[in-house]
């Protein structure tokens, strides 16, 4: 013990290993959000930029520091940012990400979703970042009629897909033609705390809240849903041992109908449900079912999901309950 002492006193704050410093671009929206917290909660020194138009000042950490930055800006300017910061890593999440309106403002989902990214994959470049990864879309797979690997070939339906797809497929070539060390994640449907309105499980959980009528579009369709917490804590694992220039999917492995999840979240809120069908709701062109293999990360990473639907449902709609009222949701 006197000698422990002793060399604490002798090496003192010397012996403290520095914070890493990461970057998350698209760090005040909803997934990126979770993400900075994580990273904070885990000892990161953490800088966001986002241009907060879906993003949210009132999401970002007050431990973190942000800038306020649209990544279709010069990306010598990024690239600046990143060295005077001595950012190590960068997680890039920032992207025009509500795939109805993709139908209507094609051009700007490309500028942000394409361009955005080739000018962060050429900031990271010349800023030197020692790992950058990239947040892909499930969508870029299209309909599945199985479980979904990294092998499965690429089959985009929307605008939305295709222009994340040349997003991923941008990192793909950066790696080969420039060796940077990139990640490529393929996140599938994600829920949690800070979720807008837009998205199907905080749009039923708002709709019960002032009704027993639920109003949704396609009720059939599939999807492999992930609690955010899992998903973040996984990503920050994956940062540290996934290998540059592979793909990763992401997602809970299990997967569930609209309809399903409409009435598990009334009977969770005890809620008498009434579920009818608006065909204005249906996109011109949708995926019917999305199945995540998630095998390759989980033994990447030596860890799966840990939180069942049921529990993460419950978690979500106790936090609306306490945050809902800017959120669209009646007590």
């Amino acid at each position: 013990m006197v000698l422990e002492k002793f060399k604490n006193e002798i090496l003192g704050s010397s012996t403290r290993i520095a914070p890493v410093k990461v970057c998350v671009i698209g760090g005040a929206g909803f997934i990126g959000s979770n993400l900075v917290d994580k990273l904070i909660q885990q000892g990161y020194q953490v800088l966001v930029l986002d241009n907060f138009v879906s993003g949210s000042k009132e999401n970002i950490n007050e431990k973190a520091e942000w800038i306020e930055f649209d990544i279709r800006d010069d990306y010598q300017k990024l690239a600046k940012i990143l060295k005077e910061h001595q950012i190590q890593d960068v997680y890039h999440l920032a992207a025009e990400p509500y795939i109805p309106e993709c139908f209507e403002r094609p051009k700007e989902f490309f500028e942000v979703n394409a361009n955005g990214t080739l000018n962060v994959l050429m900031a990271c470049k010349e800023a030197k970042i020692r790992k950058l990864m990239y947040y892909s879309s499930s969508e870029v797979y299209g309909s599945w009629p199985g479980k979904i690997s990294e092998k499965t070939p690429t089959n985009p339906h929307s605008t939305y897909a295709v222009s994340k797809l040349a997003g991923d497929r941008l990192c793909f070539t950066f790696f080969k033609e420039h060796n940077l060390p990139v990640i490529i994640l393929r996140q599938f449907n994600t829920y949690g705390r800070r979720e807008t309105h837009e998205y199907v499980i905080p749009e039923i959980i708002s709709q019960l809240s002032k009704s027993n009528v639920v109003v949704l579009g396609n009720v059939k369709a599939k999807r492999d849903f992930i609690y955010v917490e899992d998903a973040v804590e996984m990503a920050i694992e994956l940062m540290k041992y996934g290998k540059p220039g592979e793909i990763y999917n992401l997602g809970s492995g299990r997967f569930y109908a609209i309809d399903w999840l409409a009435f598990k979240i009334a009977e969770i809120m005890g809620k008498k449900i009434e579920l009818r069908i608006d065909s204005k709701k249906f996109r011109p062109y949708d995926v019917e079912k999305l199945w995540c293999d998630n095998s390759k990360i989980c033994k990447t990473i030596k860890r799966r999901p840990r939180t069942p639907i049921e529990e993460g449902l419950k978690k979500t709609i106790d936090w609306y309950y306490q945050n809902g009222q800017k959120w669209g949701f009646e007590k």
